[in-house]
């Protein structure tokens, strides 16, 4: 039985994690089973509070193997979050999620079914092929995105993505598991792009909805984080793996 490891990395998320949490265990994903890792990576609020409590009344879902929760005792990031969930998965496929609303897990069948189908390893969830979508929750977030995907795509010009800095990446475990993670912070989506393209592996995107947060509602991305993970792509150009 094939099982989706979802991890979500939470800091001071108490307002929406419930909410996720609920909408995750909900998703249809057909026969697979699924896992859910939370990553409390220092929070300062009720976010572990609140992840216990849905744990506690998680049994009525059926496909929902397994709750995990893990808590950072300081704030490491969101890189070192991601990593410590990926040591603790069990299921054939991950998945990163969010702990906030931009991203729906409704869309989790669409993004699973090329690696279910045997059609990639890899797939982007990409909020630019979704046409429908309000694209960005601040002029320099869009900006961003468009400069991160363009950089990416100059750079490794094997990989033809729209929307590098997706939330929404799918990969085979063993796929990700290769890669050696070194990101602590924002840095982890370039890092995982530019090692996927070294080690030419495709990457398949599939349309995804997105409804942006705004600074004021907890959104943490600031302009810096753009450069930083500039420079993590550029970097990786000339690192040997």
């Amino acid at each position: 039985m094939t099982k989706l490891s979802i991890i979500i990395p939470a800091y001071n998320e108490e307002k929406t994690i419930e909410h996720l949490l609920e909408k995750v265990a909900k998703a249809s994903i057909g026969s697979v089973k699924k896992e859910i890792i939370v990553i409390d990576d220092g929070s300062k609020d009720n976010t572990f509070e609140k992840v216990l409590e849905f744990k506690n009344k998680a049994k009525k879902y059926k496909d929902l193997k397994n709750i995990n929760i893990i808590k950072h005792e300081q704030n490491l990031g969101k890189g070192y979050a991601i990593r410590t969930g990926i040591e603790h998965t069990t299921g054939d496929i991950i998945i990163i999620q969010d702990a906030d609303l931009e991203y729906n897990p409704n869309d989790y069948y669409s993004l699973i079914k090329p690696i279910l189908d045997g059609k990639a390893e890899v797939v982007y969830g990409s909020r630019r092929l979704k046409k429908t979508n309000k694209q960005y929750s601040g002029f320099f977030c869009y900006i961003g995105g468009l400069g991160l995907s363009f950089i990416a795509n100059l750079l490794y010009p094997n990989l033809h993505i729209t929307d590098e800095p997706t939330c929404y990446k799918v990969f085979k475990t063993k796929i990700i598991k290769s890669l050696n993670l070194k990101c602590k912070r924002f840095e982890f989506c370039p890092e995982v792009t530019a090692k996927l393209a070294k080690k030419h592996i495709r990457i398949y995107e599939v349309p995804i909805s997105y409804y942006p947060r705004s600074k004021e509602q907890g959104k943490k991305v600031r302009w810096r984080h753009g450069f930083e993970a500039a420079w993590t792509l550029l970097k990786y150009k000339f690192i040997k793996l």
